[in-house]
């Protein structure tokens, strides 16, 4: 497939979709590779950001999607009326972090680190589209386990949760793990 129609035809389908989409299908869809295709993405990002365009295109993970240009966000929000979004609370924050860092967790380990109940917090993040359920733990009760989202990679300006920022300064009681989210003789992930 000639590049500059793969590059078109890559624009396209990203701003049709709206949603992420994973890099492997991309490729397979464009008859290319992968390396092929993170070029063709570094190529157009670096023609729009040169060009002052309103979009962009983010690396999520394994997934690619066209969104807005920060820098045009405000303007943008104003010509759709959209209102503002609340912006989290500092309780939501710590709950997001938590799980952001030590995923998957359950809502008793949230508890557990932060010392009060997280049930709301947990909840208000799942509507807002930045945690979700990522099954069950296989121990009694089987608690539901969470994780962060792909817009929540987005929301954050990351790529993947590798680019979260390395967390220093923080003592562990002795014995623990900042990376335990469950006891190691209970990490069977069962699916929901």
């Amino acid at each position: 497939m000639e590049f500059n129609y793969m590059t078109g035809a890559l624009e396209a389908i990203l701003f049709a979709s709206g949603e992420p989409i994973e890099r492997e299908k991309l490729a397979q869809t464009l008859e290319t590779d992968v390396r092929t295709l993170d070029a063709a993405v570094d190529g157009l990002n670096e023609y729009y950001s040169d060009n002052q365009r309103g979009f962009e295109i983010l690396k999520l993970d394994t997934c690619f999607q066209m969104t807005t240009r920060a820098f045009y966000g405000e303007i943008t929000r104003r010509a759709l009326d959209h209102r503002r979004n609340t912006p989290l609370s500092n309780a939501a924050m710590e709950i997001l972090a938590v799980i952001a860092y030590n995923q998957p967790v359950t809502k008793g380990y949230i508890e557990q680190i932060r010392g009060v109940d997280c049930f709301y917090g947990i909840n208000s993040l799942i509507e807002k589209g930045l945690v979700e359920e990522r099954g069950r733990l296989d121990a009694p009760g089987r608690p539901h386990l969470y994780g962060t989202t792909a817009d929540f990679l987005r929301c954050f300006g990351l790529e993947s949760l590798d680019d979260l920022p390395r967390l220093s300064g923080i003592e562990l009681p002795e014995g623990e793990q900042a990376s335990a989210a469950v006891p190691d003789d209970a990490q069977q992930v069962l699916p929901i």
